[in-house]
């Protein structure tokens, strides 16, 4: 069983649990490992900034937040550095561990609907999944430097932004390549 890091696990107990109560935390998660894909993350060590409001409801506690982290990776056409600034609201609803149990006994329409319950762990609710599925839903597949990124020419590996305009490398055809080294002798016509 893998155990969660504890820096995105929240402890409630300043919030009472009595509908109708708020509270707001000003979070800095120091990431103990990425969060994103192979091309792009938020690299281990970086800050994400989580500006939380929790709300106390009769099922839980509603979590509404704002999520401020920045990704680094690379230029999918040029490998130039990508830097892009991640800013994502979530709200999620964490059921007292009580109420959870009550409503596993009810019929569940939709089997899914369980599994995308969070749960308070007492007075932790864990930030996590939220966190992590916010900001790798953000990130886009192919990151760009710039939209109209012209990429790498294919011959040489240069920027096609850095080279001359006329840029271009002589092609040979494969199947003529045999003949290159030929020389045709041309007929003397000076009678």
């Amino acid at each position: 069983m893998t155990r969660l890091p504890e820096v995105y696990k929240l402890n409630t107990y300043e919030l009472p649990q009595r509908p109708g109560e708020m509270k707001e935390y000003e979070l800095d998660i120091e990431i103990p490992e990425k969060v994103g894909t192979e091309l792009i993350a938020v690299v281990a060590g970086d800050i994400i900034e989580v500006d939380a409001r929790l709300e106390s409801v009769a099922e839980g506690i509603l979590l509404s937040a704002e999520i401020f982290a920045t990704a680094k990776g690379e230029c999918t056409r040029c490998l130039d550095p990508v830097e892009i600034a991640i800013e994502k609201r979530i709200q999620e609803l964490y059921l007292y561990e009580k109420k959870a149990e009550r409503r596993k006994g009810k019929p569940v329409e939709d089997d899914l609907e369980i599994e995308d319950e969070f749960l308070m762990e007492g007075d932790v609710m864990d930030l996590q999944t939220p966190i992590r599925d916010a900001i790798v839903l953000s990130l886009p597949n192919n990151p760009l430097c710039r939209e109209d990124c012209e990429g790498l020419c294919p011959d040489c590996g240069g920027k096609w932004a850095e080279l001359p305009d006329d840029h271009a490398h002589e092609a040979i055809d494969a199947r003529w390549a045999g003949l290159a080294g030929l020389t045709i002798d041309e007929p003397d016509f000076k009678n």
